[in-house]
């Protein structure tokens, strides 16, 4: 793995497509965040909770990840349940919610159209990703939710993807005996479909509480 890299400046320039979008809603909403959402979490964290990216009235809006949107209230509740989280969860970036052993990161740090990031996009945020993974001295265990996540992960690594495919539950070892563990995203599309449910995400959890 490389070396870290600094976090992006709140007008970072790298992907035109996304620095445009983030300009029109910075005009449509003035008062939302509008930058690349920073990590949120404990920086002594054993456990990194990696996204895919900020959502358009989640935490693009609020500033902090899986924060104002329907993902939240459940990977919240979820991490409470194990510890990981303590305080209340109120949609917004103001309540008492703090993390416990935890850090998440999204995979690319602005919000795209369509929540649909290109593949250019993801490449160009991976030093973004690397970086507050490296920095954290105590990580022994990532939960990436969702593929592109999960891809995003295997190439900060270093690794192949061709002998780590993506599999909600499915453990994969990283270097210096980090595990990575898959699951489903916890988006609101995902819940109303059935693929993602409280039970599900609770048991990915579980499995990475056993390398606290």
């Amino acid at each position: 793995m490389k070396p870290v890299s600094p976090e992006p400046s709140a007008d970072c320039p790298h992907c035109p497509r996304l620095a445009a979008f983030r300009d029109e809603q910075c005009h449509v909403h003035p008062d939302w965040f509008n930058a690349p959402v920073p990590p949120f979490g404990d920086s002594d964290a054993w456990l990194a909770v990696i996204g895919l990216a900020p959502g358009l009235k989640g935490a693009n809006r609020t500033g902090r990840a899986f924060t104002g949107d329907g993902s939240g209230a459940m990977l919240f509740q979820v991490m409470t349940e194990y510890g990981l989280a303590r305080g209340g969860y109120d949609h917004d970036a103001e309540d008492t919610l703090t993390l416990d052993g935890a850090i998440i990161v999204n995979a690319v740090r602005c919000v795209p159209p369509a929540n649909r990031p290109t593949p250019a996009e993801i490449r160009a945020c991976q030093p973004y990703l690397r970086g507050p993974l490296l920095a954290l001295p105590s990580l022994r265990a990532i939960i990436a939710l969702g593929r592109i996540a999960h891809d995003a992960v295997i190439d900060a690594f270093g690794l192949r993807r061709s002998e780590n495919r993506f599999a909600h539950g499915t453990e994969h070892r990283l270097q210096e005996g980090r595990i990575l563990i898959d699951s489903y995203h916890c988006s609101r599309y995902n819940q109303n479909i059935g693929r993602i449910t409280h039970h599900m995400l609770g048991s990915v959890f579980g499995k990475a509480v056993r390398y606290r």
